[in-house]
């Protein structure tokens, strides 16, 4: 598995595709958030641009390689172990970007009532919710289940909305405890949005792994 990251991860490097969603995500930080308004608050818009960059990378991954490249390399390492490898590089990529992202919004940002630590720890939860989810979102918005790129791209905007607004989905209640904060100025770690998108993009992971084997 080791060489199939390395392998992934080189793709989408030279590829440069992943400049586009990283850029958006530095438009949307840089232009969503600013220097001295309250740290909380900021920190959920940080997250919440993540869920979609996220999706966006994933899908990435999954379609980067030519069908001849894609066939070789399901010969050599097995179709479901191919296509988890490209899962967890467009999911670890964008989560090390919204690390960095939620350590500079905390330095720049207002922390009067919280502390540094506490406030980084939310953001980092809160991002990783966020991340996680759109994780599962781009899983089942491209291939195998959206193969065809208009529609994949439509479901994955649409997903990704619906994500970030529907109740009970992980990336809304991490943003809705960090709203909540900035207004009491208490930093409430959202550990069980965390620990809910963790199954996210494990389920999305298992179906698309076993979809792929079968239809592919």
């Amino acid at each position: 598995m080791t060489a199939l990251l390395r392998y992934q991860t080189g793709l989408l490097l030279r590829s440069q595709r992943w400049l586009a969603p990283f850029l958006l995500y530095a438009a949307f930080v840089g232009v969503g958030v600013n220097p001295g308004e309250r740290v909380l608050g900021a920190l959920g818009f940080t997250a919440a641009a993540l869920l979609p960059v996220t999706a966006w990378t994933v899908r990435i991954c999954l379609t980067q390689e030519p069908p001849a490249a894609r066939s070789v390399l399901a010969a050599a390492a097995g179709r479901g172990r191919a296509h988890l490898a490209a899962l967890a590089t467009g999911t670890a990529l964008p989560a090390l970007v919204g690390a960095v992202a939620v350590l500079a919004v905390t330095a720049v940002c207002n922390r009067r009532g919280v502390t540094a630590l506490a406030a980084t720890t939310t953001g980092l939860l809160a991002a990783l919710a966020c991340g996680l989810t759109g994780a599962a979102v781009g899983a089942l918005t491209s291939r195998p289940f959206l193969p065809a790129p208009g529609w994949s791209l439509a479901a994955l905007v649409l997903g990704s909305l619906l994500a970030l607004v529907t109740t009970g989905s992980p990336a809304k209640h991490a943003m809705t405890a960090l709203i909540t904060g900035s207004r009491t100025a208490t930093a409430d770690p959202p550990w069980l949005a965390c620990a809910g998108a963790v199954f996210l993009p494990a389920a999305a992971a298992v179906l698309a792994c076993r979809a792929t084997a079968r239809l592919e």
